[in-house]
């Protein structure tokens, strides 16, 4: 979470740092600030609670510098307030930093600094790195030296970028944990914490390692490890353009996600299905079928919906490959002290490919053995890097906190593995080929859904004003009731549960009644009857239901109903989802909710 930009070379530093925090808005965040050095020194620093526009609003005219570092902040370790935002600097007032992360051992540095004479203005555990820094930065030391002299006595994760007055010709940023990424221009340099602030100025960019710090200048930068050693960083070329990151017209980046989606699936398809074999072409897992065919399990580990497609994909897994899996939170996985088995394949799925939840995951499998894939949105991420193989799912930028198209892309991407596993096993080629079509169809039925937008915003609307709702699917629906009930929690702050239908009356119908609407999925498939006759129980207690499926159930069990195109039964779930975001977003806005940042949370989680 939180936002971190930086500037060296010749131009005034202030206009980039304002316009790349204000395309890391997205990230979530509660302050902002800016620092900046002139050619001569002279450390100038201004920070608000409140939103970067009021940032922008505070800063004095004659605020000018050729260096500089900004940042948005979520708050951990203090209240939002001027105080607490970032940059922080020493008692001297020499020494910037901005810091994404969090300083775990920050109480006993506090203590030890405070009896050195240090005074504390703040409620940080940020503020911290700028007294250690201060200590080591005597004369004739290098920033950098005193940088990684201060880290080696922290624990925890950061992304930091430093100012040192006294030496403005340079910038020296580190990351343990937490994305920092360098742009390199024409005699300019720039960082941050997110391509998206980087893109407008230029498409080489270099991804720090866990470990690692940098020395930038206007002119260059050089990479050594915490223990000194030099490391050579390859630019990479960022694919995505900057109209990505803009509305396109739309009124919130959500509304222009979930109508990208036909293109962000066509995109994770291109180039993947061979209708020869009827197959899956996937490269970039790195694995050949002997050793696909030695896999015995698979488990899927992610965070929130990341954490709903893998639910999907392990469904998709064991339909179609025949192979036994699982879902889990990546949050919880390394706290119980998993058995990482051999013949185990591990899935880590992160849109941002920098959750720090699901990377901490990835990397016990690794320290015990276990081989690793990732799907992830983000080339070059944490995640990418630090897994065996993966898919890339193409599906561009996402700047909504809540996740639509990398979503719908993810569950496309489970898809294709399942009939790459499949194929390899011992999957038809009948049943590859029902797939491939199936696949193929997608973006044109997701479109028929999207063409009923007005109508599914009537019935947002007529639902918004409940105290809450309950979602429920059978089987292959379960995931796409806990998906919808995610959606319209997080961004309408209308309270929703979701359950297996199946397991309605085994406690949850206590709660049925007419302030307690249902959306029921209900897909033309073998346990079609079953669906029905829940509804019916649900009806029996006066309760109100939206049902969403292939026909419109009888009037006698469903109030309202939103119809979507049939699929393959296997891929009949990620259309099912697609109206639950419409109804989602349509709900927030009859409720005049702040959709693209929902209140306490965040796009990015790099902390734990």
């Amino acid at each position: 979470m939180c936002g971190i930009v930086a500037y060296i070379g010749p131009k005034d530093a202030t206009t980039f740092l304002l316009e790349g925090l204000q395309r890391l808005e997205y990230r979530g965040y509660d302050s902002a600030g800016v620092a900046v050095l002139g050619k001569t020194g002279g450390l100038k620093v201004c920070k608000v609670k409140g939103r970067v526009a009021d940032l922008a609003a505070a800063v004095p005219a004659r605020f000018k510098g050729t260096t500089g570092i900004g940042h948005t902040r979520w708050a951990t370790h203090g209240e939002p307030s001027d105080a607490n935002a970032h940059p922080h600097t020493d008692n001297s007032g020499r020494i910037a930093v901005v810091h994404n992360g969090i300083i775990e051992n920050a109480e006993e540095l506090r203590a030890r600094l405070t009896a050195e004479g240090v005074t504390f203005t703040s409620e940080t555990d940020t503020e911290v790195l700028a007294h250690l820094i201060a200590a080591r930065a005597v004369e004739g030391v290098e920033l950098e030296e005193a940088v990684r002299g201060a880290l080696g006595h922290v624990v925890g994760t950061y992304g930091i970028a430093v100012l040192d007055s006294a030496q403005p010709d340079r910038i020296v940023v580190a990351r343990n944990g937490s994305p920092i990424v360098l742009g390199i221009g024409e005699k300019e340099m720039f960082v941050a914490s997110d391509i998206a602030a980087l893109v407008r100025y230029t498409r080489q960019v270099v991804h720090l390692e866990d470990g690692e710090l940098a020395t930038v200048r206007a002119d260059g930068f050089r990479t050594i490890t915490e223990d000194a050693r030099t490391v050579t960083r390859q630019p990479s070329t960022v694919d995505w353009e900057v109209a990505s990151y803009d509305t396109a017209g739309y009124e919130h980046y959500l509304l222009k996600e979930i109508h990208e989606q036909p293109g962000s699936v066509e995109r994770t398809l291109s180039g993947r299905l061979d209708e020869k074999f009827a197959t899956a072409h996937l490269g970039g897992l790195n694995l050949d079928a002997r050793e696909l065919r030695e896999i015995r399990r698979v488990k899927i580990l992610g965070c929130g919906s990341a954490y709903y497609a893998g639910e999907m994909g392990a469904q998709l897994i064991e339909e179609l490959a025949r192979i036994p899996a699982h879902s889990e939170p990546a949050s919880e996985f390394r706290y119980r002290n998993p058995v990482i088995e051999r013949d185990t394949l591990y899935v880590a799925v992160s849109q941002s490919g920098e959750t720090y939840d699901t990377l901490a995951a990835v990397q016990e499998i690794k320290r015990k053995g276990g081989r690793v894939l990732g799907v992830v949105n983000t080339v070059g991420s944490a995640i990418a890097r630090e897994c065996d193989g993966g898919i890339y799912l193409h599906a561009g930028p996402e700047i909504s906190v809540a996740s639509t198209k990398a979503f719908t892309s993810t569950v496309v991407a489970f898809a294709l593995l399942a009939l790459h596993f499949g194929r390899i096993n011992d999957l038809s080629p009948a049943d590859g080929r029902r797939i491939v079509s199936a696949l193929k169809a997608l973006p044109g039925q997701i479109r028929e859904i999207l063409a009923q937008e007005e109508e599914i915003a009537k019935l947002a609307a007529h639902y918004a004003d409940s105290a809450g709702m309950m979602f429920i699917g059978r089987v292959r629906g379960y995931p796409v009731a806990r998906e919808g009930a995610q959606k319209l929690k997080e961004i309408s702050y209308v309270h929703a549960e979701a359950y297996p239908a199946s397991e309605l009356k085994h406690g949850p119908l206590a709660l049925i009644s007419p302030e307690l609407p249902t959306v029921a999925l209900v897909p033309d498939d073998e346990l079609l009857d079953k669906n029905l006759t829940t509804l019916g129980e649900i009806k029996a207690r006066s309760g109100r239901i939206l049902a969403v499926g292939h026909r419109v159930p009888d009037a006698k069990l469903a109030d309202h109903a939103i119809v979507v195109p049939k699929s393959e039964p296997e891929l009949d779930p990620l259309l099912l989802n697609i109206p639950l975001q419409i109804f989602a977003y349509f709900a927030a806005i009859a409720l005049e909710r702040d959709v693209d940042k929902p209140r306490n949370l965040a796009k990015s989680v790099t902390v734990e």
